[in-house]
């Protein structure tokens, strides 16, 4: 999944970016208020950690002004400040969560899972369409109770689907959750990566809809 990182400390955006991409997330990291705002207005990020002593502004404004703006993307607040007041203000503002610093890289990892989950109406931990499961902690995948491995890419692939199980999503929109800036995407990536899951997991999983994109598809057909 992708997410935004708004922080200031080059030390630890550059050890959060690192971690969080270990654990099979896509990291965009921006360094000031007035980036993570625009950011989050024009990208649709699966959710995004929010630092609140940026400069240019103040994490608090951003907040309040991506949500004065309808931007729904979960928001982690990760900051310093640990004061009850403080809190309970980046909560009312538009907070998902707040988190004071230091925080465990696998406890961050885990609560914005929780974030994403049930941003999609997923509230178990692991997701089930068909005969498929998949548990994003585990980074494991499971047809009819057997193991099936896969790659990272094309583990992020069916994660996205799956959360959007359904809803048909287009290939831009399935770039823009596989991929971070300056990674770079063949043309015919998310085919070939469709492709894969179909020979390992059911040719009727994914359905192709014409000229918009891909679904997932939740019962076998027949039933």
């Amino acid at each position: 999944m992708r997410v935004l990182l708004a922080e200031d400390d080059p030390l630890l955006g550059d050890g959060l970016r690192a971690g969080l991409r270990q654990l099979d997330f896509q990291v965009d990291w921006v360094r000031d208020g007035e980036a993570a705002e625009r950011e989050l207005r024009a990208e649709p990020y699966a959710a995004a950690v929010l630092d609140l002593g940026l400069p240019l502004k103040d994490g608090l404004p951003v907040l309040a002004a991506v949500r004065k703006a309808g931007v729904a993307i979960p928001i982690l607040v990760l900051t310093a400040r640990d004061g009850v007041p403080d809190r309970i203000r980046g909560l009312d503002v538009g907070a998902d969560d707040y988190v004071v610093k230091p925080v465990d890289l696998h406890e961050l990892a885990a609560r914005l899972r929780a974030l994403i989950r049930r941003a999609h109406g997923q509230p178990q931990e692991c997701l089930r369409t068909q005969d498929v499961e998949l548990n994003p902690a585990a980074h494991t995948v499971h047809l009819a109770g057997k193991p099936v491995a896969l790659p990272a890419r094309e583990f992020a692939l069916l994660h996205a689907l799956m959360l959007n199980a359904g809803r048909v999503l287009s290939r831009e929109q399935l770039e823009q959750r596989l991929y971070s800036w300056g990674q770079e995407v063949e043309s015919n990536a998310i085919e070939v990566h469709v492709h894969h899951l179909r020979r390992k997991l059911g040719a009727s999983l994914i359905q192709t809809v014409r000229g918009v994109g891909y679904m997932l598809v939740r019962d076998k057909p027949g039933r």
